[in-house]
């Protein structure tokens, strides 16, 4: 088994230490300032990498919803026969090039990431500490005894009797917490339309989602060292920012969002009533009423008569 992710040890303790050594003429060494933010320049640099398969999760979420309707209408025809009914949503779902999963697939692409850190971590943790992936004795040494607010990085809240550690990991696991379920609410109530919620599979699984991740992290945080608890905190807050931007500028079509966006563009821009004047490229005012048909002929001279003196 440590061979297959051996490559995800290298990866992982690569990039860690390459910002360590970065940040080490700063903060020192052994720093636990150093330490905390080589795992925390590790979640920026995946989140980045993630960023296609952001876009294509929030693809998917909004064909999902545009495909409400037809998803309700074929659990209405078939409520009776549940095989079909998964044979229709299938069909559906390739018809419209679309994937139930796609808004998965940025969790499940930072999970071996995650079990890769808290391998690393874990074995910083042991005593003695064990190195894994590129990380030397030293290496391994000096993050064992890096701590951030008084509390080692390697610690755990059921491994350790310090009340450091313990208070340290709770706020982390509370921030964990938080930030999850204001993500996942800030989605429910600004981005995704108005639905019916009777029957409706989505509007179940966005709150199943909404109390069920905020729970697995309270229960499941206890066990993970203090730098994996800074990882995932990290990331839950990079996830929280970067929603609240598409949200605000790129909203789903028909959501609160939007009807909020279009509103705030007719206030900047309203519509021009009869009678109204507007400004052209000039600056100058424009008579909006002014009629437009044939445009006035010149007036034409008429010619002189000649006299009988002229040549």
């Amino acid at each position: 088994m440590n061979t297959i992710l051996n490559p995800i040890y290298i990866g992982v303790s690569w990039v860690i230490v390459s910002i360590h050594k970065l940040l080490s003429p700063i903060f020192s060494a052994n720093s636990g300032v150093s330490w905390s933010l080589s795992i925390i320049g590790l979640v920026i640099l995946i989140r980045i990498a993630l960023i296609p398969l952001f876009v294509k999760q929030i693809k998917s979420q909004r064909a999902l919803t545009a495909l409400q309707p037809h998803m309700k209408a074929i659990q209405t025809k078939f409520k009776d026969d549940r095989q079909k009914q998964s044979e229709e949503m299938m069909k559906l779902y390739k018809e419209h090039k679309t994937n139930p999963l796609a808004s998965c697939f940025p969790i499940l692409a930072q999970a071996p990431i995650f079990f890769g850190l808290f391998t690393v971590l874990n074995g910083i943790g042991k005593n003695p500490p064990v190195a894994h992936g590129v990380l030397t004795e030293a290496d391994v040494v000096s993050a064992a005894q890096a701590t951030i607010f008084g509390a080692p990085i390697s610690a755990t809240f059921l491994g350790s009797s310090n009340m450091t550690v313990k208070v340290v990991t709770v706020v982390l696991i509370a921030f964990m917490s938080i930030t999850t379920f204001t993500t996942q609410r800030q989605l429910m109530l600004k981005g995704m339309p108005k639905m019916d919620s009777s029957n409706n599979m989505m509007l179940q699984q966005q709150k199943i989602m909404l109390y069920a991740f905020p729970l697995i992290f309270a229960v499941s945080g206890v066990n993970f060292p203090i730098g994996v608890l800074i990882y995932w905190s990290t990331t839950n807050l990079w996830t929280w920012g970067q929603q609240f931007y598409v949200i605000k500028r790129n909203p789903t079509p028909g959501s609160p969002a939007y009807l909020e966006l279009q509103t705030k563009k007719e206030k900047k821009n309203p519509p021009l009533n009869a009678g109204d004047t507007k400004v052209d490229e000039n600056n100058q005012p424009e008579n909006t009423n002014e009629v437009k048909g044939q445009r006035q002929q010149p007036n034409r001279k008429k010619p002189r008569k000649r006299n009988k003196t002229d040549k």
